[in-house]
């Protein structure tokens, strides 16, 4: 199940508004995300980067994504590009196409 919310500001059917989800799986617990980006970004009690709601509120339910405010999108996608476990994923949400991490088209 994922959890979805919309960016603040951003319309039902923007066609530029970008989510982020990581796959825990695949977390290495390096923490290069909460570096770059600790509004979205935090590392968890068990040593896994989780994403964060709007709200602050650490998400934890497996597949759970948050919206990418844009004036942080640099800060996002850097953490995608340098992360080691290639888990953070990038996509918008009008259509679901990756755009930043490991399965960008």
């Amino acid at each position: 199940m994922t959890v979805q919310q919309e960016a603040p500001g951003a319309e039902a059917g923007d066609r530029t508004a970008l989510e982020v989800w990581i796959d825990q799986d695949l977390c290495t617990g390096d923490g290069i995300c909460a570096q770059y980006a600790p509004e979205v970004f935090e590392l968890d009690i068990d040593g896994l980067a989780y994403v964060k709601s709007p709200e602050d509120e650490l998400l934890q339910e497996p597949g759970a994504t948050t919206p990418v405010p844009l004036p942080l999108l640099r800060d996002v996608v850097d953490s995608a590009k340098e992360c080691p476990g290639d888990c953070i994923h990038v996509r918008r949400v009008a259509d679901g196409v990756e755009v930043y991490g490991p399965d960008a088209v």
